[in-house]
Order: structure tokens, then C-alpha cells, then sequence
């Protein structure tokens, strides 16, 4: 394992972090293998990944207490611990000592090493202050149940400079980082705003290094014709975990990994990681590679389910990726007819795009800033064509 400074602090972090975010399931009702979590993260922890990061909300509730399973019998001593405080949860400092208190207990543990206000946006950045959360949490840190405080974040530049111009004691961010999310936008702050922290001595935490697996999936032709013809000898999971440790301002890659193969083929990755390792000619293909998804339909839709349940039943992920794949494939092409096909089968189930009503509830809830009604009207549109 391959391991890099963490801003400012005398302790270096592993290049890639396990995410407990997307363990694996059993059967049609996504129960949690846990059995199979815990044997892939003591795999992880075992073979050097020494950051493991959770959330209150993951796999509905579920994941702090896996973890906190995987963490027995001496793994807690080998790795850092961070989790997240769900902001828009709390209606008073009260309930932010409710929610910490609950997630020890989940965790088994009686410290964080690396806590997070989860989801920062310019709205929640807002609560936080009106909460008096950063007063709250230096407390916790001063009778040490905290170790560090940080954010992840989904907003633009400007906000997130706000947030960190405001407070001087943030030690570590998080952000969506990978070769498509390059530019600010309304989920992402971009290499500006990768680099902005790290110049104030930030460690920056990279999520969604493989773009929530979109970028992991077999490419469209014409991506395919430009790995080809550069040489690129990766895959396209290793290519793009490639791209995010190649920049030195990145403290780590967390990877959201959800089978065993994932975690040995990611490590092994890592163990070849670096600054500075892609090539000039590399890192330009690249570039045009982007170029190439960016204009064959891409959608950022990462499959976190957060917008899930809807309402009214509609199966927003799946319906995104049909949508995506359908812009992925030639006019002509069986695949697209495929997947138009796959998608009737989801209206006559009842959970098509046709029964949104657009309340809005999965907009308020994409960490991505998506504009859900108006793709699942232009997926229902599309994928419905004769």
C-alpha cells in the first residue's frame, strides 16, 4: 500500500480508503451480506487501507453498525474512524449529542478520529452556524471524542471557499472528484477547489473517484476507439483512480466497493499509485476521453439511492441508468433497443418515469444537484419512442 500526506497532520493516510457505503447484498431486497462486508474490510484493513469511512444514513442506518462489527477484535486500533453528523437532521444541539451518542454506540467505539459535517451545501452550512455545530464540536474535540473536524461537501467554488474562509479549524474536506467532475458546479468544486484547500493545508478526501461506478462500465464506441488508439493499457476502474492519485494535492480515494474482487483489484491499484505517474500524453487523452462521455449522453447520476423511496414508486437510479445507456449506443443499435425494452418492463410494473408527479423530493435529496424531474421526462420521452 502506497500512502500520502494528510494535509497538515504528522500521520500518512493510505492512497485509497474503504467506503461502507455499497456492501454487498443478498436477494431481490438489497438485504446487506454483512457476513462478506466484514470479511472485505478487515481484507482492506489487513492489506494496509488504514481509513474507513461511514455515515449515519448509509445502507439505511445499517452501515455504522457493520462497521462497528468489522472493528473488533483489534482492527479499531489499526485504522482511522470517520463518520458523519446529518446536519439537516438536528433542530437543536440536542439532537446533535443524540445523534453522535447513537453513532458510538453503533460503532462500538468511544471516539471518532475523523468527523464530518455530512453534505455541506450553501442551505446547510447556514444550519450549521445557526446550530452553534462548530462550537458544539469543538467540545467534543477538546474531551477528545472528536479527533478531527471536517465536511463533505456538494456545491460550487465559491461556496465551499466561503465555508473555508469562515472557519480556521477545519483539518480535511470531502469532495466528488474524478476526470468528468473537473470544472465547479452545483455538485462538485472542481480542481480550483481541490486545490484551494489543499493551499490552506487541507487533506482532501476524494469521493467518487470512478464517478459512482459510471466510469467502471464498458464505454461507448467512441471512447473505446480513443483508449485504443492512445494505448492506454488500464482498465477503466484503474485508469481512473490513476487520474485522482496522480495529483498531489489528493490525500485519498475512497471507493465505495461492494465485492471482494473490487477490494483486491483496488488495492492493487493503489500499490502503483503515485504523483505525477501519468505521462503528458496520457493525462491528454484523458482529457479527450471526457470530452467523448460528455458528449454521448453522460449523466452524473451515481446510484447512491438517496433519492429512493419515491413517493409515488418511481425507480429513479434505474430509470437514470437506462437513460444513460441509451445515449451510450447508436440510433440503430440492438443495445438501445435493448434498453428501451428493459424500460417498458418498468412502466408495466408501475415504477416508470410516467408516475412522477414532480414534488421534487428527489431533487432535495440528490447530493449531485440533478435535475430529476426533467430527465425522467426526457427518459420517459426517449426510452418510450417507436
Amino acid at each position: 500500500m502506497k500512502y500520502r500526506r494528510f494535509g497538515k497532520l504528522d500521520w500518512k493516510v493510505s492512497a485509497l480508503g474503504f467506503g461502507a457505503m455499497r456492501f454487498p447484498t443478498i436477494g431481490t431486497d438489497r438485504t446487506i451480506d454483512e457476513v462478506e462486508a466484514i470479511r472485505m474490510m478487515r481484507y482492506a484493513i489487513d492489506n494496509g487501507v488504514n481509513y474507513l469511512d461511514t455515515g449515519y444514513h448509509y445502507c439505511d442506518g445499517r452501515s455504522e453498525i457493520i462497521v462497528g462489527e468489522a472493528l473488533k477484535d483489534g482492527y479499531r486500533e489499526k485504522v482511522r474512524l470517520a463518520t458523519k453528523m446529518p446536519i439537516r437532521d438536528a433542530a437543536s444541539p440536542k439532537d446533535l449529542d443524540k445523534i453522535f451518542n447513537d453513532q458510538l454506540a453503533k460503532l462500538q467505539t468511544d471516539h471518532i478520529d475523523f468527523y464530518l459535517f455530512h453534505g455541506l451545501r450553501k442551505e446547510s452550512w447556514s444550519d450549521v452556524k445557526e446550530l452553534n455545530a462548530i462550537d458544539w464540536a469543538e467540545k467534543k474535540m477538546a474531551d477528545g471524542r472528536i479527533g478531527h473536524l471536517g465536511f463533505s461537501f456538494h456545491d460550487t467554488f465559491e461556496v465551499l471557499k466561503e465555508i473555508l474562509d469562515d472557519y480556521d479549524g477545519w483539518t480535511f474536506f470531502q469532495m466528488q472528484y474524478n476526470y468528468i467532475d473537473t470544472e465547479s458546479s452545483p455538485r462538485t468544486p472542481g480542481e480550483k477547489g481541490l486545490k484551494y484547500a489543499a493551499e490552506k493545508g487541507l487533506g482532501v478526501v476524494v469521493m467518487k473517484p470512478v464517478q459512482g461506478g459510471n466510469l467502471a462500465v464498458k464505454p461507448p464506441k467512441e471512447v473505446e476507439a480513443l483508449l485504443k488508439s492512445s494505448k492506454i493499457d488500464r482498465s477503466p476502474v484503474d485508469l481512473a483512480l490513476q487520474w485522482v492519485w496522480n495529483q498531489p494535492e489528493v490525500s485519498l480515494a475512497l471507493s465505495g466497493m461492494s465485492t471482494m474482487n473490487q477490494v483486491i483489484d483496488n488495492i492493487r491499484s493503489a500499490d502503483h499509485s503515485g504523483p505525477g505517474i501519468l505521462t503528458r500524453a496520457k493525462l491528454k487523452s484523458i482529457s479527450s476521453i471526457r470530452k467523448a462521455f460528455l458528449s454521448h449522453g453522460f449523466i452524473g447520476c451515481t446510484g447512491c439511492r438517496y433519492c429512493q423511496p419515491c413517493p409515488q414508486g418511481v425507480t429513479i437510479p434505474e430509470i437514470l441508468a437506462f437513460y444513460n445507456d441509451y445515449y451510450k449506443n447508436q440510433d440503430d443499435s440492438p443495445k438501445r433497443q435493448e434498453t428501451r425494452k428493459q424500460y417498458e418492463e418498468i412502466v408495466n410494473s408501475g415504477a416508470g418515469a410516467d408516475k412522477c408527479i414532480r414534488c421534487g423530493r428527489c431533487e432535495d435529496a440528490c447530493p449531485q444537484n440533478l435535475p430529476i424531474r426533467s430527465l425522467l421526462s426526457r427518459a420517459n420521452t426517449s426510452l418510450r419512442q417507436t
